[in-house]
């Protein structure tokens, strides 16, 4: 059967684990039946996404795929080229059809899902770092946007989900599609920049914006960088 390597990165807390060019994901919690259908729709748009190989209840198996996370150590030549791919990803993704996708994360599901959520308040971003639940779900509430400019979106964009091909610098797949579904564009935009700031600071953040064709919105960046935080 092979090694069986457990993997640490990630956040949904699920057991994940990887044998044998495949990667098994359990969890009691997570819908998986759900993140097993929106890889599929990916795939089936062109958008490069983990195969599913057998999902069911708190169960899914995905064919591994190559590549390295955006986020890993890469040389300084190369980090542009990295910026570059994760906004190429967006645009293709943004592009998708809303009326093809089956899938919701519109405001009027993502604020109910996350007033009912779980927050851990020892992993909050440094801007909300001391804050409360109470304090949180207020800002959130005052803040909410009135309009939401919909698009196909990824829904938790970090560069852990994105993998790359190390020659060429193009995206070979994305990972944890459990959110993917229709919503605001920023839903993606304000967590990648946050993610590509780490990866280059505020001009790789500005590089990225300009690829996606995107101007900053710093009210939406807040908001929907708040948003994440419940997730």
């Amino acid at each position: 059967m092979g090694d069986v390597e457990h993997v640490t990165t990630g956040q949904s807390g699920a057991t994940v684990t990887r044998a044998a060019g495949t990667y098994r994901k359990e969890s009691a919690t997570d819908d998986l039946l759900g993140e097993a259908a929106r890889l599929t729709w990916l795939r089936r748009q062109g958008i490069p996404a983990a195969e599913v190989l057998e999902c069911g209840p708190g169960l899914l198996v995905t064919a591994e795929v190559p590549g390295r996370p955006a986020d890993d150590d890469w040389p300084p030549a190369a980090r542009d080229g990295v910026v570059d791919a994760l906004a190429e990803l967006t645009r293709a993704l943004h592009a998708l059809p809303v009326a093809d996708c089956p899938f919701d994360r519109r405001l009027a599901v993502t604020v109910p899902a996350a007033l009912a959520a779980d927050v851990d308040l020892d992993d909050l971003d440094e801007v909300h770092r001391g804050w409360s639940r109470e304090q949180l779900t207020a800002e959130l509430l005052a803040t909410r946007p009135a309009g939401e400019d919909l698009v196909v979106c990824h829904g938790d964009l970090t560069t852990q989900n994105v993998l790359i091909d190390p020659e060429t610098l193009t995206v070979t797949g994305v990972l944890d599609a459990g959110r993917l579904g229709v919503a605001d564009r920023w839903l993606d935009l304000a967590v990648a920049t946050r993610e590509v700031t780490d990866l280059g600071g505020e001009d790789a953040a500005a590089r990225y914006l300009r690829g996606c064709g995107v101007e900053p919105d710093p009210a939406k960046q807040t908001f929907y960088r708040l948003l994440d935080e419940f997730f």
